[in-house]
């Protein structure tokens, strides 16, 4: 093919971009994030509490860096939430001692903390759990395991 000169620059504009795509694709590395959440009830206690309280969390963990953003939600408590936690580790229908305390107990709770290598493994193999705690349920009213999204 003869290139005539109305036609090289956008010949070489084509081709540039093409060349700058492609490294750009190899350039891209797998995510090293790892999405997380629960759905916490006051059924997943241990034991089980009475309460029509729900909430939803989700977090993030960057396995580079092990820092964990997180954001909590809850309604239906039977009263203000007078403290909040992930605790660990521990299995599903088991209890374990605080880990990561929150900051703060009005919903949404948002935070951001950095793990030791034990606590990022801990949270990745499913053995946190997120609980919400009151006056009428100091040991826990909503909880929910923490479990990384596929």
């Amino acid at each position: 093919m003869k290139f005539t000169r109305s036609r090289l620059p956008r010949s070489i504009l084509l081709a540039s971009a093409l060349v700058a795509g492609l490294a750009a694709c190899g350039a891209m590395k797998p995510s090293n994030t790892v999405s997380l959440s629960a759905q916490l009830s006051a059924a997943n206690e241990v034991p089980p509490t009475v309460s029509n309280g729900t909430g939803m969390a989700e977090a993030t963990l960057n396995k580079d860096s092990n820092v964990l953003t997180w954001k909590l939600s809850y309604s239906g408590l039977t009263g203000p939430a007078t403290a909040g936690h992930f605790h660990g580790p521990a299995a599903v229908g088991s209890n374990a001692g605080v880990v990561l305390p929150f900051s703060g107990t009005a919903s949404p709770i948002t935070g951001q903390a950095t793990l030791t290598p034990a606590q990022a493994a801990d949270l990745l193999a499913g053995k946190w759990y997120a609980n919400i705690h009151t006056a009428a349920n100091k040991g826990g009213e909503i909880r929910g395991q923490m479990t990384p999204k596929m």
